[in-house]
This record gives structure tokens, C-alpha cells and sequence, in this order.
């Protein structure tokens, strides 16, 4: 019977492979010495080595594939090639297709291996990278040549069209900035939402040669936190499971990383590190004594990275016919991945990778106040615009998690700020209880969280440089949330510069209304005439002004820092003074009392882009509220 293998469409630009015009061919990405090399009786070493050129490898071909099973050194596990399968991964991708022995032949093809160096007769031939379905008898493996590998180093110095580096904000009009913005994948869905729905759903397994699931190793986390984030790393090819912390904090490494990391040896990318860590764990497959190749697949397919590189210790490899994988212990920080490609990611030892340094305090209270308790967690997470906000949203959801104090009933209060470099700074509040729905209130807040640093990565100017995120958490012992009943003032018929006063009454979740008293004053300049008050939470108030911004995919980081600390807050109650003449929302600004002729213009030339509202903000005001505010209400007023 003859197996199905798709094609996998490779990457843009891929450069063509290099033309091996010997049988053997010597490797390097540094200069070195050419008595160094492998050692034929033992794993091997770092340092350059012959490649078997494809057109070498036949049927029936004995090799070694070379890999940790307990610890850090490699075992070797015999290795029979089937054949080559042509254009596998693309035209002119060719796969190794071959069947592993000895103790592979118990575990199978295991979560971990990817990268495990494969060698005939001294000759590096490719890693192991891929295996076919599951519940497979055999332990059939797919093996990427290693000159697929090799070209990763020709892409160290690229940028792909749609990706940020950070640091990077060279070489780009206003123009080609607004092209390679990258757009939204999941509509109007928050990151909550995102997570919660890919939560319920599975994967199912195609029998069709795939790239191993890279373990995604978690520390410090919650069982539970780290099921409920499952779904949403399976959706990008990584399986996730409990294990150890990373030994050496983040943006540190050895200063040369000299002896780490040979082929065949576990090898681990740190996505967070501090007291909760999350590590992806592969094998090397090439060192040549200053960078690393491993995997033999891509990671996240990202292209260029800045993430910490550690060395790993296994435990054990699960043997399974189903989902086989290496448990193991993340180490030592040894260097910075750089490269994360279609063939496999790429490091270079002894560098560093910056970090965003993130401390969370969590403090929950009793009646009257009390403090109960409190804990304070420090995390590093590394910078990318596609992963750095999940992997926030866990770390702050993982510290409200398995609080005693919790109950259906409580309320999360939140502060804190984003710094950014440059002296930018993100205000953050809000408050999250249970709203009935079937997200949790905490994934709901950490979801809140995470979803601006979706906004400040959407922005079309530069990739936002991250000094410090600091936040503030606290557990309030009941429900706070108050809807809005009515509203009145003491007087309709005003002057221009009185002061409208007023009460507000407000039904909370469970108990006696509340009454609150407000005030906001009529300017000197208002013209005679019908003005409106409006009391209302921040939901009701910012609507149009929030829908004008997610319409807006042109705004450079500043605007999006200015637009973010704009947002209202929802435990906060607003008086807003009203009058009949419309407001523009373009982009970030908010254009009140605009001519209906500057209107028109505006309309043609704007794209789109324009909110319309038929009034304008006169006046307003506000108060901190220490409960969730829903609702509004309006008063008719007249200016004499």
C-alpha cells in the first residue's frame, strides 16, 4: 500500500541549496582546525564535520542517529534508510525516510528528538525531524538532510516582509510599513476568547509524515493553567507538559558557552524563565564550537528570534505508539537562539537574548479590608509579537490561580503599567468578576492583559522595545458589580459656568442600592441651547472612539500608547456633558464640534477610517468607583 505524504509548501525566498560537488565535504560555519571533528567510538563532538551529499543515500543505507534518552549524553540508535522522498517539503525539499532500531524501536519517534544527528560512516547525513501518523507499529522517522539545515545561516542577516525585530525600525517608509502590518487572526475575538475556545478542541492526527511535537516544557505552573492553555499551543504544533526550571536567569549566559550543547544532546529554547519557566525541548544536531543548529523543523517558524538557548537534562522518554515524548529539566542558559526556520532553528553560544522582566503581586483581602495574604512572582518573557502575549496572559492568569481565598463570589482589582523604552509608559486598570459566561474571571483579567500587548505589537511604526511590566493584583471577598438604575440632578435650566449636581443610583450584583453624588460644570463658552447628560461606564462612553482605533491599522506606537491610556475605565463612573454637533474619531484623535462641510471632505479623503458620532463632548467628569460600573443613564438639559 502505498503511504500518503503531502506537500509542504517552504518558505518565500528560500535560497537554493548548496551544490555538493564531493563526497565529502567539510562544514563549517566558523574556521577551524581540521584535525577536530567526530569521534567515531563515542557521541559526537563539536567542531566541523564531513556531510554525505543526498545523492549518496540509497535504500537499504546503515547509519546512527544519535540522541539522550536519560541525562545529557547521547546513545546511539541504529538507523536503516527506506528511501528519499522527493519535494516533501516543497520543490527541491527532499525528505530521508528511515526506520529507527534499538531502543527508538520501544519509544518510537519521541516528542524531543527533532534534531538528533544522523551519521554514516562518520559522515553527518541530516537530523531526525519528522514521523509518520500515530499508533504506528514502527518507529519510522523522517530525517531532513542537513544541507536544508545549513542554509538557515545564509538567513542570519534577513528579515521576512511581515515580521518586527526588535530594535529594528530602519528601512521602511510610511508606505511599506502600513503593508507589512501584520492583520489580526482572529477578528474581533479577544486573547481570552482565543484561548478558552482552543481549549475545547483537538487536533486530530492526519497519517501523513509530520514534523515531531516539540515538548513545551512548563514549570511553576498550575496543572490546570496549563491544560487550559493546551489547545492554543497545539494549534501551533507544540505539545505541553510538566517539568523542571531553568537553573540560570534569563539574559545571562556562560561567557562563551565553550563545551555546551554537542550533537546529539538536549538542547532547550526559553520562552519564560524566574518562578514559573516554559521551555521548548529539541536536540542538536551541528555545532560548530560558536553556533548550534537543531531541531531539523521549525520550531515556530518565526524567522529571526531573540530567545535565551539552555542545555536540558532528561528524565525519561515516555514510550508510546500514540504521543511518545522526553521528559526533562531545563539548565543552564548557554546562549540566544537567532533563527527560527522551515529546516530548523538556529543559536549562537554565549550570546544574550533580552527578556521582559514582569513582577506580579498578588494580595487578597477579608471583610473590612483585611489582608489575608500575599505573594510576590518575578518572570522573564521573551519578545515576539506572536507569542509574548499568551505567554503573558498565562504567567498573570498562573498567579491568580490556586488562591484559597478565591471564590465565585470575588472580585479581581487590578493595577500596574507597561514601561517601554523611550520613557513610555501603559497605565493599567480595571476590575473582573464572574459575568456568568463560561470564561473563568481570572483567565478573563489575564486575557485583558494580554490583549494590549496584542495592541502595542499591532502597531505599524516599530516593534515596542519592553523595559518592565509591574503588576498589581487584589481579591476582593464579594461580586462588585453595579448596573446603573437611574440618575437625577437638582436643576434642567442652567447658565453657562453652573455646576450640575446630581445623584446616582446604582444596584450592585446582591444587596442595598448605592447612591453616589456627582457634579460637572457648564463651560463659560456654551451656546444656548438642548444639552444632554449622560452617566455612564466607560463601555457606553468609549464605543465609538474604540471602534474608529480597531478600524485603524496605520498607527505608529506612540499614537497606539496615547490611544491605550485613553481607554476608560470600567470601575470608574462618568458625567458627560453632551451637545448636538457631530465628532469625528479618526484613527487615534477625537475631533469634536466638526463644520459639516470639513465633514465631507474629511469622509472622502479618510478611506474609511472616520467614526461618525452626532455629538460632542462638552464637558465631563469622573470617579473612581470600587465596583464594576454597567449601564447609563440620560438627563435632558437646557442652557439658558
Amino acid at each position: 500500500m502505498a503511504l500518503f505524504i503531502p506537500r509542504f509548501r517552504s518558505r518565500s525566498g528560500l535560497a537554493k541549496a548548496a551544490v555538493v560537488t564531493a563526497a565529502l565535504t567539510m562544514v563549517t560555519f566558523l574556521p577551524s582546525a581540521a584535525g577536530q571533528g567526530q569521534n567515531p567510538e563515542g557521541p559526537p563532538q563539536s567542531g566541523p564535520a564531513e556531510v554525505l551529499p543526498l545523492e549518496n543515500v540509497v535504500p537499504g543505507m546503515q547509519a546512527t542517529a544519535w540522541t539522550a534518552f536519560v541525562g545529557t549524553t547521547p546513545e546511539p540508535i541504529p538507523v536503516e534508510v527506506i528511501g528519499v522522498l522527493r519535494n516533501t517539503w516543497g520543490p527541491g525539499q527532499h525528505i530521508i525516510l528511515a526506520k529507527l532500531g534499538g531502543k527508538a524501536a520501544r519509544t518510537n519517534v519521541a516528542g524531543g528528538m527533532s534534531g538528533s544527528p544522523v551519521y554514516h560512516d562518520g559522515k553527518l547525513l541530516g537530523a531526525v525531524s519528522l514521523r509518520f501518523s500515530t499508533f504506528s507499529p514502527d518507529a519510522v522517522a523522517g530525517i531532513t538532510p542537513i544541507d536544508l539545515m545549513l542554509e538557515i545561516n545564509e538567513f542570519d542577516a534577513g528579515r521576512p516582509i511581515d515580521t518586527k525585530i526588535a530594535g529594528d525600525s530602519k528601512g521602511a517608509s510610511a508606505g511599506s510599513l502600513a503593508l507589512a502590518s501584520p492583520k489580526p487572526v482572529a477578528g474581533k475575538l479577544g486573547l481570552a476568547e482565543r484561548v478558552w475556545n482552543a481549549s475545547t478542541a483537538e487536533l486530530p492526527a492526519g497519517s501523513y509524515m509530520m514534523p515531531i511535537e516539540t515538548p513545551l516544557t512548563f514549570s511553576g505552573m498550575e496543572p490546570a493553567v496549563v491544560d487550559a492553555f493546551a489547545g492554543f499551543f497545539r494549534e501551533s504544533g507544540v505539545r505541553v507538559m510538566q517539568g523542571g526550571a531553568v537553573g540560570t536567569s534569563a539574559g545571562s549566559s556562560r561567557v562563551t558557552g565553550a563545551g555546551a550543547l554537542n550533537p546529539g544532546e538536549p538542547v532547550a529554547a526559553v520562552l519564560i524563565s524566574g518562578d514559573s519557566s516554559a521551555t521548548a525541548l529539541g536536540t542538536v544536531t551541528y555545532n560548530d564550537g560558536k553556533r548550534v543548529l537543531a531541531f531539523g523543523h521549525p520550531m515556530f517558524n518565526m524567522g529571526p528570534i531573540e530567545m535565551p538557548m539552555a542545555t536540558a537534562d532528561v528524565l525519561t522518554v515516555l514510550a508510546s505508539a500514540f504521543r511518545p515524548v522526553k521528559f526533562a529539566n531545563s539548565a543552564e542558559i548557554v546562549g540566544a537562539l537567532r533563527q527560527d526556520r522551515h529546516s530548523g532553528i538556529m543559536g549562537v553560544l554565549g550570546e544574550n537574548a533580552t527578556m521582559i522582566p514582569v513582577r506580579v503581586k498578588v494580595k487578597s483581602f477579608g471583610e473590612h479590608d483585611a489582608l489575608i495574604h500575599q505573594k510576590e512572582l518575578r518572570f522573564n518573557v521573551f519578545q515576539n509579537q506572536k507569542w509574548t502575549p499568551p505567554l503573558m496572559m498565562m504567567t498573570v492568569f498562573n498567579s491568580m490561580f490556586g488562591l484559597n481565598d478565591y471564590a465565585l463570589e470575588s472580585t479581581f482589582r487590578l493595577k500596574g503599567s507597561i514601561e517601554l523604552q523611550g520613557d513610555q509608559t501603559i497605565d493599567l486598570q480595571t476590575m473582573q468578576a464572574e459575568t456568568g459566561t463560561p470564561i473563568p474571571a481570572p483567565m478573563a483579567l489575564a486575557g485583558w492583559v494580554g490583549d494590549k500587548f496584542n495592541t502595542l505589537f499591532r502597531n505599524s511604526g516599530e516593534f515596542p522595545v519592553f523595559e518592565s511590566v509591574n503588576v498589581s493584583i487584589e481579591l476582593l471577598p464579594q461580586r462588585r458589580h453595579a448596573l446603573i438604575e437611574q440618575a437625577s440632578v437638582d436643576q434642567r435650566e442652567l447658565r453657562p459656568g453652573d455646576t450640575v449636581t446630581g445623584k446616582v443610583v446604582l444596584r450592585p450584583y446582591r444587596g442595598q442600592s448605592l447612591t453616589e453624588s456627582f457634579s460637572v460644570t457648564v463651560p463659560p463658552n456654551a451656546q444656548k441651547g438642548v444639552l444632554r447628560l449622560l452617566v455612564s461606564d466607560a463601555v457606553t462612553l468609549d464605543r465609538s472612539r474604540k471602534f474608529a482605533v480597531d478600524r485603524n491599522r496605520l498607527l505608529n506606537l506612540t499614537e497606539t500608547v496615547a490611544a491605550l491610556n485613553r481607554e476608560p475605565v470600567n470601575n470608574r463612573l462618568y458625567a458627560t456633558l453632551l451637545q448636538q454637533s457631530p465628532t469625528a474619531h479618526l484613527d487615534d484623535k477625537t475631533l469634536p464640534n466638526i463644520p459639516l462641510s470639513v465633514l465631507t471632505v474629511m469622509r472622502t479623503s479618510s478611506r474609511g477610517r472616520i467614526v461618525i458620532e452626532g455629538h460632542s463632548v462638552l464637558a465631563q467628569t469622573s470617579m473612581d468607583f470600587d465596583w464594576i460600573v454597567s449601564g447609563s443613564h440620560s438627563i435632558t438639559l437646557r442652557v439658558k
